[in-house]
């Protein structure tokens, strides 16, 4: 009797005895690679993940550690300090002190006027940049950026200057014009602020903003100029959808920094006769416990409570951003149930 392919005891060449899958040996070819694979994977990511326990785990670990501590002097103030377990006694603390509720206050107020102005800013400035009626993209880019690469203590140590009266021409043309503004008044330093930090970054994300044009398909621009759209509708109808996820992007970045608002205020905080006292932010009254007070656990403590909120805000900018999906999407998705 002559035996089939399918009658022999090793079946069909690659397959086991069942016929039910790879042979033993190609089985443990794949494992092997499969092993050289996660091993090759895990070599590459032991540095960043070293990197990132030394710079982010250790550090915030070792600030949520020292804000359960304070310092306490023995006797009557003639001996010397110790270290003694408060618990959330430094969290209350900061809580109660009405200068470090004030610093939200001001952050509120910081975010409400920065953060509409530096995205709207930047992406007016992309799209006309973009636009088919920008001449010397280059150079405009290029000017626009310049400012970002300008370290930022000195950046407001330069408009420290232009605020400064009878030290700043542009204080001076103001008032020849008639205008009278003081910018280190308690109603003034917000904008002020605001202003430093919108000549800082708004370069910064314009390029950003920019950089997701040009990777737009041009063809689908086309298609809207066939069907009649003008520059304004194919703007903000299919150029910014298209772009969503850089601005989605933009705007956490622009958040998280915000919460983190120290340089500008730390140095106007220098100006004369300045409403900027040493507390307007959370992260200078961290700093005034720190430096000034050293009271280390207090400082902790709010660095803590501020990385909290930025945490919790970087989350509702993040669910917000998602949204539901565009009408288009849904009947398409529709379509493909029903099929």
């Amino acid at each position: 009797m002559t035996l089939t392919k399918a009658d022999t005891p090793g079946g069909p060449a690659g397959t086991s005895a069942e016929g039910r899958g790879p042979a033993p040996a190609e089985g443990r070819v794949r494992s092997a690679a499969r092993a050289r694979t996660n091993a090759a994977a895990a070599l590459l990511l032991t540095p960043f993940f070293v990197l990132f326990v030394l710079v982010m785990v250790v550090p915030i670990g070792y600030a949520v550690w020292l804000s359960l501590f304070s310092e306490k002097q023995s006797g009557l103030g003639f001996g010397g300090t110790e270290t003694v377990f408060s618990g959330l006694g430094n969290y209350t603390a900061a809580l109660g002190d009405p200068a470090f509720r004030e610093g939200f206050a001001v952050l509120l107020g910081y975010c409400v006027l920065y953060i509409p102005l530096m995205i709207g800013g930047a992406l007016a400035l992309a799209l006309l940049l973009d636009s088919a009626l920008a001449r010397a993209r280059r150079f405009f880019q290029l000017a626009l950026f310049l400012p970002h690469a300008v370290p930022g203590i000195i950046a407001a140590l330069i408009w420290v200057y232009l605020y400064t009266p009878q030290l700043s021409p542009v204080v001076e043309a103001m008032e020849a014009g008639g205008i009278g503004f003081d910018f280190f008044s308690p109603s003034g330093a917000l904008p002020s602020v605001v202003n430093i930090a919108l000549w800082e970054w708004l370069g910064y994300n314009m390029v950003i903003f920019y950089a997701a044009l040009q990777a737009v398909d041009r063809s689908v621009l086309e298609a809207a100029t066939v069907d009649g759209a003008g520059a304004w509708r194919t703007a903000f109808s299919i150029k910014v959808p298209l772009i969503r996820a850089s601005v989605v992007m933009v705007a956490l970045f622009t958040v998280i920094g915000s919460l983190q608002l120290f340089t500008e205020p730390l140095i106007l905080n220098k100006g004369t006769g300045s409403a900027v006292s040493s507390t307007w932010t959370p992260n200078m009254y961290a700093y005034t416990a720190a430096f000034d007070r050293n009271d280390y656990g207090l400082a902790a403590a709010a660095s803590v409570l501020l990385a909290l909120t930025a945490a919790l805000l970087s989350f509702v900018v993040t669910k917000l951003s998602a949204g539901r999906k565009p009408k288009q999407a849904k009947k398409q998705d529709r379509k493909a149930a029903a099929i």
